[in-house]
């Protein structure tokens, strides 16, 4: 496994990889979710790429970028463990040099939701997955259900931006009471760990409604938030059902496929999830 740190280098390297490439990006920190993306991946290309940067421009002041968890070694080795073939680790300093000044707006999806609690946070995520598209030219990149509004923007921008590209989602990977994997979810102290799972049992109550014929999004809501609002240590911040396609929020009875997603507060860390309807959980039906 090549390990690169400049842009020049994978240049170089992505110059002599024959055939498909499948590009994994990640902040690192790595979980069993990420070792997925890698293992579909492996799977279908003869390369595989995964790049590990903590994204300056996706945190807004007062957020944890100084803090988020990092373990370069471990990581590095869960990735040769993998399989993959070329690992990218650029500094801030590599990916945005003095006087860099271009960005991407995906404009109407990164509205709402993770959009209206982190206003900059999805130009900073065009902005890199746009630049990392552009350095290792994949055939197909990989990412995870969990972070699904990310995924409609990428998508989004993938098709203005005429990027030629497949885009593969694969399921959220789960802890065994339903609590998503995440590289936050390290911040959750012993006593707040086992509440996060709410998220999960709040999602359940919503699709256990829309199974049974509930197709008014306020009631999906309400029985999301009824949930959540029973655990003290939830902090919430938004229940949404959108249009799973277009990330429109719903107020009337639809028959088309709804994204639930919704993202609470635990002490210190605020942690995001998503259900597909009608969509069971954890298959390969995603976005």
């Amino acid at each position: 496994m090549q390990v690169i740190e400049t842009i020049a280098a994978l240049r170089r390297v992505r110059a002599g990889l024959a055939g498909t490439v499948g590009l994994v990006p990640t902040m690192g920190y790595l979980h069993a979710g990420h070792l997925a993306l890698v293992a579909a991946a492996r799977a279908d290309h003869d390369h595989v790429i995964a790049t590990i940067f903590v994204n300056p421009l996706q945190f807004a002041a007062g957020e944890d970028l100084a803090a988020y968890p990092r373990d370069l070694p471990r990581d590095l080795a869960l990735l040769a463990a993998a399989g993959v073939d070329v690992v990218f680790t650029p500094a801030p300093a590599e990916m945005y040099p003095p006087r860099y000044q271009t960005y991407i707006t995906v404009a109407e999806v990164s509205q709402g939701r993770e959009g209206r609690a982190r206003p900059e946070h999805f130009r900073g995520v065009a902005t890199v997955v746009a630049r990392l598209f552009n350095l290792a030219q994949p055939t197909t990149a990989y990412f995870g259900q969990k972070d699904a509004q990310q995924v409609v923007v990428i998508r989004q921008m993938v098709r203005d931006l005429h990027f030629p590209l497949e885009i593969a989602v694969c399921p959220t990977v789960r802890e065994a009471d339903g609590l998503a994997l995440s590289s936050r979810n390290v911040y959750l102290t012993p006593a707040e760990r086992p509440r996060a799972a709410v998220l999960y049992a709040a999602m359940q109550a919503a699709a256990d409604h829309y199974a049974a014929g509930e197709r008014d999004p306020a009631a999906l809501r309400g029985a999301a938030l009824a949930v959540l609002h029973a655990e003290p240590l939830a902090q919430v911040d938004y229940v949404s059902v959108a249009d799973a396609r277009t990330l429109d929020e719903q107020t009337t009875p639809t028959a088309a496929p709804l994204l639930l997603s919704l993202a609470a507060q635990f002490g210190r860390p605020r942690l995001l999830d998503n259900w597909l309807l009608p969509a069971p959980l954890n298959t390969r039906a995603g976005l």
